[in-house]
């Protein structure tokens, strides 16, 4: 097992900081304004403990979560694993709407649909601290197997692994719709799960990268229930909602 992932730690290879929404655009364009100031964002360097080291039971875990999906023959979940890969709206937020049987578009929902949006930038750059300083290496990087997003590779380079962004994003959109749907919360919360999951069957995250980014999309849902433009927002969301439920009735 050793041969196969090394001990190696940092990436040797050439990682961007992204600190804010501006620089993050260098790599997601549409990316939109979140809610949170950089005041009120959730530090994943001061709130998370350091990516497990090499000699530790934590990595062998990362380890062997990494050699099962390697050893995986489940071509359906690599496929669901290079679909939750893609976060461009709307296409981002399809796996949820068979669930809560509902469609999260610019003309069907607006409201949800903006603010899925910019959760989802918050919760992506609440684990930009930790990724930027400790500069993880993915799981690829170091196994040299395939990725369910070879077209993504050159820009998963740049980005530290720990902790997982998508994992993050996933979990908090999920703490967020079982508010409005809490009848499929059991669903949602799956759903939200397996989103970051995805990242290891995909390659390119460990499975510590992973818990931890869930920790960050929980403690930036924390956050965004402090924040005013974003309670303001959930009000019309909810509004937006009981107008889709009462309009089915009739």
């Amino acid at each position: 097992m050793n041969a196969i992932f090394g001990r190696r730690f940092k990436s040797e290879n050439s990682v961007s900081n992204f600190t804010n929404v501006q620089q993050l655009r260098e790599i997601m364009p549409a990316l939109l304004e979140g809610y949170l100031t950089e005041a009120e964002m959730p530090n994943s360097f001061l709130l998370l403990s350091p990516p497990p080291e090499h000699n530790s039971s934590f990595f062998e875990l990362d380890l062997e979560h990494a050699r099962k999906a390697l050893e995986s023959k489940d071509e359906a979940r690599f496929l669901q694993a290079a679909i939750d890969a893609d976060l461009s709206f709307p296409f981002a937020v399809k796996s949820f709407e068979s669930i809560i049987g509902m469609q999260i578009s610019e003309s069907k929902t607006p409201k949800l649909y903006v603010l899925m949006r910019r959760v989802m930038t918050d919760a992506g750059l609440s684990t930009y601290a930790a990724k930027n300083y400790y500069k993880r290496e993915r799981p690829f990087m170091v196994n040299n197997q395939k990725t369910c997003t070879p077209d993504q590779e050159n820009i998963l380079y740049k980005v530290g692994s720990f902790p997982s962004g998508h994992a993050a994003v996933g979990w908090a959109w999920s703490l967020v719709l079982i508010k409005l749907f809490p009848e499929k919360e059991k669903e949602i919360l799956k759903r939200g799960h397996d989103f970051g999951e995805s990242r290891i069957v995909c390659n390119v995250h460990w499975y510590s990268d992973v818990k931890m980014g869930r920790t960050m999309g929980q403690a930036t849902v924390e956050c965004l229930w402090g924040n005013s433009d974003f309670l303001a927002d959930w009000d019309s969301v909810k509004k937006e909602m009981q107008e889709i439920l009462d309009s089915n009735l009739e």
